[in-house]
């Protein structure tokens, strides 16, 4: 699907607030309700849109240390990569996971945490447990200066 100027002001104002009225929406993009719902729908169903969601402040919810966790894996199988996935999106504290290259590593993965106790007990008694985990190695983040949501057009 191509978008057009209209499609990219509808994706602009819902990445500023997923929540906006229908009308409202419309209202800011300059056409009536029903083609602007229309054109919301053509969005969703194309895949461009893919979640409406809510973000959390994770401090106040008491996650308080982010993690950003090397993991390699003691062998390079599709079978075993797969598994590894199916097994960290289990883990309520992984937030993000990605295969990468360029380093010793095979996965990245971002994980919330509420402490250090609770990292050890993440990392010795679940993430080193999952099958084919030959090594880790954790960076904390100090501080998040860029932490965009939005993508821009």
């Amino acid at each position: 699907m191509s978008i057009d100027k209209i499609d990219k002001q509808i994706l602009h104002e819902l990445q500023i607030n997923a929540r906006i009225s229908n009308l409202e929406l419309a209202e800011k993009v300059n056409l009536s309700p029903t083609p602007c719902a229309r054109r919301v729908k053509q969005l969703e169903d194309s895949g461009i849109i893919t979640h409406h969601i809510t973000l959390l402040d994770t401090e106040k919810l008491g996650l308080k240390l982010t993690a950003m966790i090397s993991v390699t894996m003691e062998k390079h199988t599709a079978e075993l990569f797969e598994q590894f996935e199916r097994d960290a999106a289990q883990l309520p504290e992984v937030m993000e996971c990605y295969i990468v290259t360029g380093q010793d590593s095979d996965f990245l993965i971002k994980v919330l945490i509420r402490d250090m106790r609770h990292y050890e007990e993440f990392l010795l008694r679940r993430l080193t447990k999952l099958e084919g985990v030959s090594g880790v190695h954790t960076s904390f983040v100090l501080r998040q200066p860029i932490n965009k949501h939005q993508l821009s057009f």
